[in-house]
């Protein structure tokens, strides 16, 4: 089994008995798509909820409206079935307490709100979430089970 690591602004896909694992996040969210049947599985690590908003938005892999939509392709290219496509995310945390009202405060919630519209969006249905609160987290997709660890400091595994 070899493990695929993604990094931030990044996405993989990978084949049963491989699994994918990205590290730290915080704000971002790590998006899991997976065909259950295929057991053909990607993972996306996104920073931001729009693309429209900024001006560079070459890498697509950053945002949750272009990533997800990029993993999918990439899920679908490696020869999962559109119709059993399902999504699990993790992430999202509010790490930083910015006074007053902030668009930088809430940038982890924006991000879920945005992946789970997005997959919405695609027909994907989100099968389990594990957002918010104000701790990061490691989470690594095993598309042999579907299962999905999250890791965290001084917490116990979870596994959704």
């Amino acid at each position: 089994m070899a493990t695929i690591k993604v990094g931030m602004a990044d996405l993989k896909v990978c084949k049963a008995p491989d699994m994918v694992t990205t590290l730290g996040l915080g704000s971002c969210i790590g998006i899991a798509m997976y065909d259950p049947v295929l057991k053909i599985g990607g993972l996306a690590h996104i920073m931001l909820p729009d693309s429209k908003q900024m001006r560079n938005h070459s890498n697509i892999a950053k945002f949750a409206d272009t990533g997800i939509e990029e993993l999918m392709r990439q899920v679908l290219r490696a020869g999962a079935n559109k119709r059993r496509l399902v999504a699990k995310i993790a992430g999202g945390a509010k790490m930083f307490e910015v006074s007053g009202v902030s668009a930088v405060g809430n940038v982890g919630q924006r991000n879920a709100m945005a992946s789970k519209a997005k997959l919405k969006e695609l027909g994907i249905p989100l099968l389990a979430e594990d957002t918010g609160l104000n701790y990061g987290r490691t989470v690594e997709l095993y598309p042999a089970t579907g299962e999905f660890y999250i890791k965290a400091v001084g917490k116990k595994l979870k596994i959704i």
